[in-house]
């Protein structure tokens, strides 16, 4: 599949695969990226040290390794970036609450 095709550069919600070969970890990365969404990723591979640096690099809200990209823990935040998402809002767990809360600070010297 060509990672500029429609269905690999739209975000699509439902029972979808869509599979682009690629010949190294460089240009994996560069097709991951080069979408304007970013909800979830996922890298499947034995190489930790690949691993970790997809997750650094990767522009997505959540990531995967060696999972499907489908289903989430409710007590994590979960959002996207670029335009999946605002990047500051999360929704779920502690970041969600976060979001419909005010703070006030106090300082007393009572």
């Amino acid at each position: 599949m060509d990672p500029e095709s429609r269905i690999a550069q739209e975000e699509i919600f439902g029972p979808v695969l869509s599979v682009i070969p690629v010949s190294n970890y460089d240009e994996a990365l560069a097709v991951a990226n080069g979408v304007d969404y970013g909800l979830s990723a996922g890298i499947v591979t034995d190489d930790h040290t690949e691993a970790n640096s997809f997750v650094d690099d990767v522009d997505a809200g959540v990531v995967k390794v060696n999972q499907q990209t489908t289903g989430v823990e409710l007590h994590v935040p979960f959002g996207g970036m670029k335009a999946s998402s605002s990047e500051t809002y999360r929704e779920q767990g502690e970041a969600g609450l976060d979001f419909y809360t005010i703070s006030k600070t106090v300082y007393d010297s009572y």
